[in-house]
């Protein structure tokens, strides 16, 4: 008799978000994809600078530094795949745990002059760390609304 464990076991938890921008689809990519447009606007409410690099090609890789007054949130990944303009798809790892790799899927689709953006962030280790992902990508959400504005 075989202990292998049931497809259910195997699923891990994800998120979807999304967001109408009233910006085109290539100033969402841009924000997205420019190092200095990064700085300028990723990460929740309670980051007060950021420090980021990008290679955006297939392989290439990113890294966001983002600090607090007392601490730095660092995260890093590889590009998966690339489509300018439409999708970017890329692991996703923080220093402080580098094992728990997950993936994060970004379209973007024109909506009249804006854009809608989703975000699918997958294979999450657990449903807490969703959770706080959901609340992190939520403050995220709302600075490049308001950058793009």
């Amino acid at each position: 008799m075989s202990a292998n464990p049931s497809p259910q076991a195997e699923i891990k938890p994800s998120l979807t978000l999304k967001r109408r921008l009233n910006a085109p689809p290539e100033k969402g990519y841009a924000a997205w994809t420019d190092p200095a447009k990064i700085s300028k606007w990723f990460g929740p409410e309670q980051i007060v600078s950021v420090d980021a690099e990008a290679d955006v090609r297939v392989g290439g890789r990113y890294r966001i530094i983002m600090h607090t007054s007392d601490e730095d949130h660092d995260v890093s990944g590889v590009y998966r795949q690339v489509v300018p303009n439409e999708k970017l798809v890329f692991t996703w790892a923080w220093k402080s745990t580098p094992e728990r790799e997950s993936l994060v899927t970004l379209t973007f689709k024109p909506d009249g002059t804006g854009t809608i953006l989703t975000l699918l962030h997958e294979q999450f280790f657990d449903e807490s760390a969703r959770d706080r992902h959901q609340h992190g990508w939520t403050g995220v959400f709302d600075k490049l609304e308001r950058f793009l504005a």
